[in-house]
This record gives C-alpha cells, structure tokens and sequence, in this order.
C-alpha cells in the first residue's frame, strides 16, 4: 500500500496480479506486494474444497471472498502518517470480520464495537503477541456468563474491568456493595466493579485449573479518564487510572516476549468455552 501511494497509484482499481515471480512483477512495475499475491492465491485455495452449489453472482460468495484483506486508497492521504492510520482503520474493521466469521458461519456483530476506541487502541497498538477477549460471554455450568476484558500476554492472563463515565470523575473504592462516585460537587454510586473483576478471575481460574494450565492471572480496574481511590487497595489488585494508564499501556506496547506454548494453551482453553452464537451462511 505505501509503495502504491509512492507511485500515486490508485490502488482501488487495480486488479490481482497475475501469479509471476516476485522479480517479474517489479521489472513491470506491478508494485503489488507478494504479501497481497499472497491474500489472493489463498483465496483460490480456501474456497475450491467446499462442495456446496451457490450462485457465483450471490451475496453469500461475495462475502466470503471479502476474507481476503486487501487495503485499498480511499483518498489521497497527505503524509506517511495518514497513510499509517488509513491502514490500520481498514485492518481493524477486517479484524471484526475475521473475529466474527467462519467460511460456513457469520454472526451479528454490534456496531458500538467498530466506534470503541479501547478496543481499537488494544488491536493496533498492542503487540500481535497478545490474545484478546473483548467482553466475551463464558459457558459457565451450562450458564451463559458475560465478563469483562481478558488479555492473554505471553507471560500472563490479564482480567480487566473498565470503570469510566463522565470526564475527570473521582470514584472512592471500599469493599462495599457500591463504590462512591464524585463529579465536581456531585456523589452518586456505582457497583462494586470487583465483584465482577473477581467473578471473572474465579472462572478463569477454574477453567486454568480443570485442564491442568499453570498461567499467572492479574487482576485490574482501568479508567483512562478518571481517577479511583481505594483506601487499604486490596493486594491482588492493581488499580490503573488517569495518571498511570499512559505508563502502564506503554510498557505492554514495548513487550519484545514472543508467543508461547502455555499462552496458547490457556487461550485455548477460554476459546473452548467461549460461547459462539452464530448462523450459516446458507441462512
């Protein structure tokens, strides 16, 4: 894409390259990376073994060729930078389409997720090592059970809470049922974000447990906007508000850990008791 830009080609309308050795393509001038060549062969492959009649001209084929990530110029973005941020806002709504979909399956996905600026943060600035479930709901004794954030790092499983409303707003956390909330000269209440926090980790913690997984879990309240105060902070608890969240979201970003085993296997095993509502594509 930035050679395309380079060359003020209008990467839109150009079609797939025909499949010729790298060298050739760029004795033509075909700036095409073999990155995207790559996109469409694998289109070709994936889609051959399903015995399944369908009209070629169908909106079910359309969208399963859309599988293939191919970034395109919307514009003429001005500097390298605004290129930068025109790709990645096209990855991340082909990530929500990769994380909602099947080639047999697709399921509905809420339009709040492709405005959540946490989410878009967590996916294009975290590094690619890091797993996450964003708010995913968990078989639980055959109960559906929705928690908050896990964010599965090389070296640990981070449970999060968000606790964020209005602008500046001070919560006093207590080991009470509810929390104390105070904006300018205004108190209400909120509920204990830790009841949901600790929810979380138990469930985590028992499926960890159940298949044997030896993974670190930690325990965070977030608020990027706020600030929280709790009195005799609980030990397992690590707070992250507005005056920590820039230090702390840094030091994920500068992770250099590569992917292990035992992160996959404790994502694993989230994965498989992630409940999926989903339909066929057929439907």
């Amino acid at each position: 894409m930035k050679l395309q830009w380079e060359n003020g080609a209008d990467f839109s309308e150009r079609e797939e390259s025909p499949d010729v050795e790298e060298e050739e393509q760029l004795k033509e001038g075909n700036w095409l990376t073999p990155l995207f060549s790559l996109f469409g062969r694998r289109k070709e492959r994936e889609f051959e073994p399903l015995d399944v009649e369908m009209d070629t001209e169908s909106e079910e084929v359309n969208e399963l060729e859309d599988f293939g990530f191919n970034p395109y110029l919307l514009n003429n973005p001005t500097n390298l930078e605004h290129l930068r941020k025109l790709f990645l806002d096209q990855l991340f709504h082909f990530q929500l389409k990769w994380a909602s979909s099947t080639l047999r399956e697709t399921s509905h996905l809420d339009a709040k997720f492709m405005g959540d600026k946490l989410l878009r943060s967590f996916t294009q600035q975290l590094p690619d090592s890091f797993l996450l479930f964003y708010y995913p709901i968990l078989q639980v004794k055959k109960a559906p059970v929705e928690v908050d954030i896990i964010l599965v790092t090389p070296l640990e499983c981070l449970c999060i809470t968000v606790v964020e409303q209005e602008d500046i707003a001070a919560f006093v956390g207590s080991g009470d049922r509810f929390w104390t909330k105070k904006v300018g000269t205004k108190e209400s209440r909120i509920l204990n974000p830790l009841i949901g926090l600790n929810r979380m980790e138990k469930i985590i913690s028992g499926i960890f447990s159940t298949q044997s997984i030896d993974f670190p879990i930690k325990k965070i309240i977030l608020s990027r906007n706020g600030y929280i105060d709790y009195p005799g902070n609980p030990f397992d608890i690590k707070i992250i508000d507005r005056r920590t969240y820039s230090e702390w979201f840094t030091a994920l970003q500068q992770s250099t850990f590569p992917m292990k085993f035992n992160q996959f296997k404790a994502a694993q095993s989230i994965l498989d008791n992630v409940k999926t509502t989903a339909f066929g594509r057929m439907e």
